[in-house]
């Protein structure tokens, strides 16, 4: 009987009915396979020369499948009640906090004023402009072609001619008009030039003024964050600081499309009023203390977005990229949490998101340079045909330093800076990374 099990009826190519098989000098062996179908499969088995009946098969009458029909349609109702229930508890719970929410910040400030007039600190303008109507937004820009356009038809003609600027935002090229009288303060120029130029207009930023950074990446020789650039630059340690940060992109904030971003600060009040200045129904703001995790994660992904580009440069697939993101995550939580971050703060919206946005999407800076340069163009070519920094590229040696500094190894963040420097190819880095001796996770 047990060589039977090896031949007909158990072979896959046997038909469901059969019933006979007849082994080379035996007897025939009578098979009765069971046609019904129930919750557990029933296989009959018989010696030579005997029959065995299958059991019956269960009765099914037009009651119980009736009985069985509506059990079920019960079953969804019940699902269905939880579901709407679970709902309906979260809308009035959300309703009951947004009645509660203070809304005095935005109602006593009266000026706003952005320094520089790129795509993110456009975007962010048009934003608070559009909260309150009699708010004057001023910006402080150094292209008088971009004021102009700013002040006659309310566009930014260089990063965004097709949209119309709220006409509360007004344009200028003088910092101290412009910093006059301010109760915010968003900075959004890049890292590498925040520190020359906050000390040509530090003696018109009123030392209680709080700054609002915009600006992601790490300076370039002194690797420090906007957090230590800013008090520096304009003297004074004690300036209200705090720093935004999540998934941005400036074109879809531009659109009003919905988004989540954290505003950090380690004074939980400025925070708090930052995020009544910017909530909005288009854009939720969660607070946090942690500054550090949320600046060194928004400086590190733009590194790790230009690997993510060179990998579709490359046409690596989805398996590398994939990958290669994760591996990048780890190395970035390794370095920041060494230097003072939480982890929480890095699984978050400014570090799990901003990344995620950072590397998967084509709107990307830094990716469309990785993208690029995996493509075979040369550095110098990509960095003279933008109209926006990269914070990426400079960032990177940067990043390398702290990691020898904080005793850290990072593989994928370390070959995106070589392949900066012009010391390695894509292909080559790709190599050498695949090569690298393989390792044991225990969790």
């Amino acid at each position: 009987m047990a060589a039977s099990l090896l031949e007909p009826p158990f072979s896959p190519n046997h038909a469901l009915f059969s019933t006979i098989y007849k082994p080379q000098n035996s007897k025939p062996i009578t098979y009765f396979v069971p046609i019904f179908r129930s919750p557990t499969p029933i296989i009959c088995l018989c010696a030579a020369s005997e029959t065995v009946e299958p059991p019956a098969s269960p009765t099914h009458t037009a009651e119980t499948t009736s009985l069985d029909h509506s059990s079920a349609i019960e079953r969804s109702k019940d699902r269905r009640k939880v579901v709407r229930v679970a709902w309906e508890k979260l809308v009035r719970w959300s309703r009951s906090l947004r009645s509660k929410a203070k809304t005095d910040v935005l109602e006593r400030t009266n000026k706003i004023v952005v320094l520089g007039g790129g795509s993110f600190g456009t975007a962010m303008a048009a934003h608070v402009a559009e909260r309150k109507s009699q708010l004057e937004v001023n910006m402080l820009v150094r292209d008088p072609q971009v004021c102009q356009s700013i002040n006659e038809n309310h566009h930014n003609c260089k990063y965004f001619p097709t949209h119309k600027l709220p006409e509360n935002v007004i344009a200028t090229t003088d910092a101290k008009s412009a910093l006059f009288g301010a109760d915010f303060c968003f900075h959004a120029v890049p890292v590498q030039f925040s520190a020359s130029f906050l000390e040509g207009v530090a003696d018109y930023v009123d030392p209680g003024l709080p700054f609002i950074s915009l600006s992601k990446g790490l300076e370039l020789n002194t690797f420090r964050t906007m957090s230590q650039i800013i008090p520096r630059a304009l003297k004074n340690p004690r300036q209200p600081y705090t720093v935004l940060s999540g998934p941005s992109f400036a074109l879809e904030l531009m659109n009003k499309l919905p988004t989540a971003m954290v505003v950090a600060s380690k004074d939980k009040k400025m925070a708090n009023a930052v995020q009544q200045l910017l909530a909005s129904r288009n854009m939720r703001i969660n607070t946090s203390s942690d500054v550090t995790g949320v600046e060194i994660a928004g400086a590190l992904k733009n590194v790790l977005a230009i690997a993510a580009g060179i990998v579709v440069g490359l046409n690596l697939g989805n398996n590398s990229m994939a990958a290669l993101v994760s591996q990048g995550c780890s190395e970035i939580r390794w370095l920041a949490t060494k230097m003072g971050a939480k982890s929480t703060t890095l699984t978050g919206l400014s570090g799990t998101g901003d990344i995620m946005l950072t590397c998967f999407v084509n709107l990307s800076r830094n990716r469309t340079v990785g993208v690029r340069l995996g493509s075979g163009e040369k550095l110098e070519d990509i960095l003279s045909s933008m109209n926006q920094v990269a914070e990426g590229v400079s960032t990177a040696g940067a990043v390398i330093a702290l990691a020898q500094r904080y005793k850290v190894k990072l593989p994928v963040l370390t070959a995106v800076a070589r392949i900066v420097d012009n010391e390695l190819t894509p292909t080559k880095a790709v190599f050498e990374l695949m090569n690298l001796p393989q390792v044991s996770l225990c969790y």
